[in-house]
């Protein structure tokens, strides 16, 4: 939930955007919307606790009737996903995916078995010891989403994760990245400036 959220640049006289209060249900995408330059990114990265330099905020974040607003971003169990997959070059597939675990899953068969799953989730079974680069798009983006949720966020942003996919790529891939926070019941906020990501999220749409 964001209650009154607002965001200025430091040395700006106005806010990015009319103060921001919505509450997202678990299970569902809210979407938000708006013209560029509006500030739909720096309120994803205030909200994940990465605000960055140069802006300042107001108003608080509430994830399960916490108030994370003061936390670091370490603290609020908050996954994001870019445009990028940002999966580290030098670990492996298996590596990349083991380095999302939740610090609960302990033992290396323990971790070995998660990871494993994961992958099979993704439909890319036998993929722990390939090099990130030797995967498409679509399959950095599936084993980025794992990652992510390997972790057990509480909840999920997404910061344009499709759009540097093909219109068939970004289908298929809407369809892994929902239907996996629906099954775990993720309340997720997406960024986008594609009305068929809103479309296919199915939840209410906000515009900034």
């Amino acid at each position: 939930m964001l209650k009154s959220v607002s965001i200025q640049a430091e040395n700006g006289a106005e806010p990015l955007f009319s103060p921001l209060s919505l509450a997202v249900a678990p299970g569902s995408v809210t979407t938000i919307v708006g013209p560029s330059g509006i500030g739909k990114s720096t309120l994803m990265e205030f909200i994940g606790g990465h605000l960055p330099r140069g802006f300042r905020a107001s108003g608080d974040v509430i994830l399960d009737g916490r108030n994370v607003t003061r936390l670091p971003a370490e603290a609020r169990r908050i996954g994001i996903l870019f445009q990028d997959a940002a999966l580290f070059p030098h670990l492996s597939v298996g590596d990349n995916l083991a380095f999302g675990l939740a610090a609960h899953v302990r033992g290396r068969a323990a971790r070995t078995a998660a990871v494993a799953m994961a992958l099979d989730q993704a439909g890319l079974p036998g993929f722990a010891a390939r090099d990130p680069a030797t995967l498409s798009g679509g399959q950095r983006a599936r084993v980025a989403l794992m990652r992510t949720l390997l972790a057990e966020p509480c909840a999920l942003l997404l910061d344009e994760p499709f759009a540097k996919l093909d219109p068939a790529l970004r289908e298929e891939l809407r369809r892994f990245v929902f239907d996996h926070v629906r099954d775990r019941d993720i309340p997720v906020l997406m960024v986008t400036h594609d009305a068929a990501d809103a479309e296919a999220a199915g939840g209410p749409v906000v515009s900034l």
